[in-house]
């Protein structure tokens, strides 16, 4: 199971620390977030306290507007179920009672001063990426149309010099050699580096060369949603290859079902653009054209 620290929430969201300091070791492992509201009222049964604790304007305006002795009591009863963390967005202010249950308890008091919709998307995207399930694939990722492409296949086929070659074209670069595959949801596949190999593509008889630095930082991007998988493979004379689209095959990865084809390669033929028009046709194909349909059609039509 994937955790992340409050500790690297708080860096990562530039958030200040009002209380709670020696909580911020702790791990979240859930990336559902909580506004307690009910909660404030004294009914905790059902209360996530797995989940960090978001509160807005709202929540806050209705807690000074409890007297002392309720406000004590029901802040108190919420933090004594040690959730991850409070935050406080909207840079509010006047929260001495809010820092004294969190410092005696050890739960992280934090604050921001975004607007709490704006933070809320902004933490559960975070959230979602950092706790995905996730696998490393032998490959190159790049987005091309838009599309994202995960290019396969054995050592030396080819598919770094592809890669740049669509670079060349004025395509993405995501990741080479390794690429993190993330589930994000069941249907989102998103393709990504591991830190380390960001920006490089490696080139036999070349070594490493940085993308950005020789094409722009417009030729690379940190990451993209997956859409084809594409598998270089040696031509195998008399071997049937599907020319009309006949076939169509998928792969799956971590649950995630994506459109799968396989290239034959050989000396003259342009890997870079056959792949261009595969992303081309996978496009065409989402809102609905089928080409083979369309030849089928047009010959059914030439018979009547």
């Amino acid at each position: 199971m994937k955790k992340i620290s409050i500790k690297e929430i708080v860096e990562t969201m530039h958030l200040e620390v009002l209380a709670g300091h020696e909580g911020l070791s702790r791990d979240v492992i859930h990336d559902d977030i909580h506004r307690p509201g009910i909660e404030f009222t004294g009914f905790l049964e059902h209360f996530p306290m797995e989940r960090i604790q978001i509160l807005g304007r709202q929540e806050i305006t209705y807690l000074h507007s409890l007297s002392h002795v309720e406000r004590d009591s029901r802040i108190g009863a919420v933090v004594a179920k040690h959730p991850p963390c409070f935050i406080i967005t909207r840079g509010q202010e006047d929260l001495t009672y809010f820092e004294k249950h969190c410092t005696k308890e050890q739960v992280p008091l934090l604050r921001t001063p975004e607007k709490t919709t704006k933070f809320l998307s902004k933490l559960n995207n975070f959230l979602e990426k950092a706790l995905a399930k996730e696998i490393g694939i032998h490959g190159v990722c790049l987005n091309v149309f838009g599309v994202g492409i995960l290019l396969r296949g054995e050592s030396g086929i080819g598919k770094s010099e592809a890669a740049l070659a669509l670079v060349e074209r004025g395509h993405r670069l995501v990741s080479d050699d390794l690429v993190i595959l993330k589930q994000i949801d069941p249907v989102t596949l998103l393709g990504t580096h591991n830190q380390s190999n960001r920006d490089f593509l490696s080139l036999r008889g070349i070594g490493l060369v940085d993308i950005p630095r020789l094409y722009g930082s417009g030729s690379f991007q940190q990451e993209t949603q997956v859409n084809l998988d594409i598998l270089l493979s040696p031509w195998k004379e008399k071997h049937h290859y599907d020319a009309l689209g006949v076939e169509q095959n998928v792969v799956t990865y971590l649950d995630v079902t994506i459109r799968h084809i396989e290239i034959p390669v050989r000396p003259g033929r342009d890997i870079a653009g056959l792949i261009e028009v595969a992303a081309k046709n996978w496009r065409l194909q989402q809102q609905g054209y089928n080409a083979l349909k369309a030849f089928e059609d047009r010959l059914r039509i030439a018979k009547e």
